[in-house]
């Protein structure tokens, strides 16, 4: 354990990166109920059961290529906003067949694995001053709270018209419960705080239902096959299937780089790893996510991305590829034990959600705001992600701006080139949607 991971020299041990990985797999279990019922169905031959078992071994794959290559705390799963995309816009809207869009994620994996092993994945983390890098971590903090309280019914309808459910939904009352038992332990510095925080979330949601314990003893159930090897390379030569390609591969590139930072930032490695803008382990980084979007593609779901909710793991203690491989094995086990896993409502997360969103918003202070030309992009950045619900769109919004005010302001010498050619990548990418 010690010469593959480096507990000791991380400072923590194997009993906190178990309890990490179980908080982290928890905290972003709701994919495995999710994922099922925005695929599924959605054309002959693809059902819910194939597509839970897909993104199990997905994020399986993906999360313990993580944790083995890259010794981080990151876990990944199939990326739920693309699988939105996917079904929403690729099938429904433009007209594709799910073995088109399958096939898009196929290709946008295999450029994301050239990406990654090529200087481009350098280039990409060095485009994003430092300073962003700091605001990207802030933005996802709110972001995630931002979800947790939303999928809750704490707060309902769009972000011009917010109104708080907690006197008419039962589930909001529970959510404000969990946060309240959540936010004591951790203030106590009660070790597995967010841990024992879902536990008692799930708990307190019994009595209205929320938790519902399966009939008899059915905690284990055979895996469905998942749909293999189901591509449908004939729209290869459409203009608009080459606008799905890129956008998968934008929004999987931004979310997996941004999550990195946030997590890696949470975790303290930020200002001894990223300095120049390197983040550490980076290769085997990006390539846990590209390996497991090809893998997701050959098995029948959505992209897949680094996960900000591995944040919730770095905030119990988790320091160290360990925690992922805890992570990965429960995403393993889930595969024989989806009515277990299942039967604790997606509302007692929340409370983690929040409270991982609060650890990352802390992240504020570290931020310069000495000058208006390092400030306002930071500040955008912040803004962006949870009024775009995207890592991607604040990173897009933080970056153009910083260009733009640097550039009228007669300091466009001190930004980097690279920063400037993922900033004319942006602008090209608004054409072309």
């Amino acid at each position: 354990m010690e010469r593959i991971f480096h507990l000791q020299e991380r400072g923590t041990t194997v009993g906190r990166e178990l309890v990490a990985g179980v908080v982290t797999f928890f905290t972003m279990s709701y994919i495995l109920a999710a994922n099922p019922g925005m695929l599924g169905g959605i054309g002959e031959g693809i059902t819910p059961g194939a597509v839970f078992t897909a993104t199990a071994i997905a994020s399986a794959i993906a999360t313990l290529f993580m944790a083995l290559a890259a010794n981080l705390p990151v876990a990944l799963a199939p990326n739920l906003g693309l699988s939105a995309f996917f079904t929403y816009t690729v099938v429904f809207e433009w007209g594709y067949s799910w073995q088109a869009a399958l096939t898009a994620v196929l290709i946008q994996g295999i450029l994301f694995i050239i990406i990654s092993v090529t200087g481009i994945r350098k280039l990409i983390i060095n485009a994003i001053p430092l300073n962003l890098k700091k605001a990207i971590t802030v933005g996802i903090g709110f972001q995630i709270a931002y979800t947790g309280l939303e999928n809750a019914g704490v707060i309902s309808g769009d972000l011009a018209s917010l109104s708080l459910g907690i006197t008419s939904n039962p589930s909001a009352i529970v959510t404000i419960i969990g946060l309240l038992i959540t936010i004591a332990l951790y203030s106590k510095h009660v070790p597995g705080a967010i841990l024992l925080g879902i536990i008692g979330t799930a708990l307190v949601a019994i009595p209205i239902g929320g938790t519902i314990f399966p009939e008899g003893f059915t905690f284990f159930r055979l895996p469905e096959a998942p749909v293999s090897f189901q591509f449908d390379f004939s729209a290869i030569t459409d203009w608009k299937f080459f606008v799905v390609v890129f956008t998968f591969l934008f929004l999987d590139v931004f979310n997996t780089v941004g999550a990195l930072v946030g997590v890696t930032a949470q975790a303290g490695f930020i200002k001894e790893d990223v300095g120049e803008g390197e983040i550490r382990r980076s290769l085997p980084a990006f390539l846990a996510a590209a390996v497991g979007s090809v893998v997701g593609a050959l098995l029948g779901t959505s992209p897949v991305s680094a996960y900000v909710e591995s944040g919730a793991g770095v905030g119990t203690g988790g320091r160290t590829g360990l925690s992922s491989v805890f992570t990965g094995l429960l995403f393993i086990a889930a595969l024989f034990m989806s009515p277990l896993f299942l039967m604790v409502p997606s509302y007692a997360m929340a409370p983690a959600m929040v409270m991982v969103g609060i650890l990352l918003m802390w992240k504020v202070t570290e931020i310069d705001f000495t000058y208006a030309t390092e400030a306002i992009p930071a500040i955008l950045t912040i803004a962006m992600m949870p009024f775009t619900s995207s890592i991607a769109e604040g990173i897009v919004y933080g970056l153009l701006s910083f260009v733009l005010i640097k550039s009228l302001t007669g300091k466009g010498k001190y930004v980097p080139v690279a920063t400037w050619i993922i900033s004319a990548v942006f602008i090209i990418r608004f054409f072309i949607h």
